[in-house]
């Protein structure tokens, strides 16, 4: 079996024993897992594979003798929290982390964060709790959308659970102006951008291969969400973080284009100082200019960056991109006439 198959049946066992006061055989856990999987087969032996896996990497799973035999559950007086040493430092680091995750109130994500955040609090001696609350007095996270996730809850549930079993995906899904309509998709991943949540899919409707079949929905736009009883085969040539490293956005499309950029010198240092990608290239040229070099996945995002520059930025290739910033500036030049 695939590691990424085994590191989510693994992670379904830990869902499993979560909820299971009493714990459960190795029988029981393998039913539980083949049904909440959508699996055709799965043999004991797997099952106690996997739960010395998660033993041996420092999970709290511990068995006993039972009336209904040999159990395995999680350990409920584990203490290991008391173990983290947390210094005012960190603690700072992880508020300021919970604050950013702020848009996702209402998820698992922060339903999770939320979680840990109070068991830490719970350990904290007062003295770095004092020096937490004062430093924190000082630094504040801004910019980001008054937005939250919480009555996508349910959906984003529904969605997580598909990707971890590899379910089809029905979805009702609205894009603004027009009427909603029912997709059936095979997601592959859940992508936080800007404070949005996106899910990358593939739509069976759509031609290509591998990564050119991927696309970006926006957790926003979903109606309503279903996972199918049926499954689908991942694709082991679709690289999610390669794909999603190719653009200085979140639009999809079949393949990236280059796309190059003048900057003035004032504009390429707000460019050098708030970067467009991680991998984008500068150029300095002999006027003083420079050329900035990325790649997108969409004309659209490139003309958003640019315009924000003003008259500090031209688009020089591709063509198509150049001119369609001719015909946005025409027609900004009509409506303000």
């Amino acid at each position: 079996m695939a590691r990424n198959e085994q590191l989510i049946r693994q992670h379904k066992i830990l869902q499993v024993l979560e909820r299971l006061r009493f714990g459960a055989t190795l029988d029981e856990l393998r039913d539980s897992v083949v049904d909440e999987l959508g699996l055709t087969s799965l043999h004991t032996r797997s099952i106690r594979r996997d739960l010395e896996a998660l033993t041996a990497a420092g999970m709290p799973i511990v068995d006993e003798e039972s009336q209904r035999g040999r159990v395995w559950k999680l350990s409920r007086s584990d203490k290991g929290l008391q173990k983290i040493a947390i210094t005012a430092s960190e603690l700072i680091a992880l508020s300021m982390g919970r604050d950013l995750m702020l848009p996702l109130v209402g998820t698992q994500f922060w339903i999770g964060i939320e979680s840990f955040w109070n068991k830490v609090r719970e350990q904290l001696p007062a003295a770095v709790w004092e020096h937490y609350e004062r430093y924190r007095r000082t630094l504040y996270v801004l910019g980001l959308p008054t937005k939250t996730y919480e009555k996508h809850q349910g959906i984003l549930k529904t969605i997580n659970r598909a990707i971890q079993e590899h379910r089809h995906l029905e979805m009702e899904y609205q894009v603004p102006g027009r009427p909603a309509s029912i997709r059936k998709v095979e997601p592959y991943g859940v992508v936080l951008f800007q404070s949005s949540i996106y899910i990358v899919a593939t739509e069976q409707s759509r031609d290509g291969e591998g990564s050119d079949r991927l696309r970006h929905w926006k957790l926003d736009r979903f109606k309503a969400a279903k996972a199918l009883d049926s499954w689908f085969k991942p694709d082991e040539s679709i690289d999610l973080q390669a794909h999603l490293g190719q653009s200085v956005g979140i639009f999809s499309g079949a393949a990236p284009k280059e796309y190059v950029i003048s900057l003035s010198a004032q504009a390429a240092r707000w460019v050098q100082e708030d970067p467009w990608h991680a991998r984008q290239s500068i150029t300095q040229q002999a006027d003083g200019t420079v050329l900035l070099t990325v790649t997108a996945y969409h004309d659209t995002e490139i003309i958003q960056k640019v315009m924000r520059l003003g008259t500090e930025a031209e688009i020089i290739s591709p063509e198509h991109c150049r001119e369609a910033m001719r015909s946005t500036i025409n027609e900004l030049a009509d409506r303000y006439r």
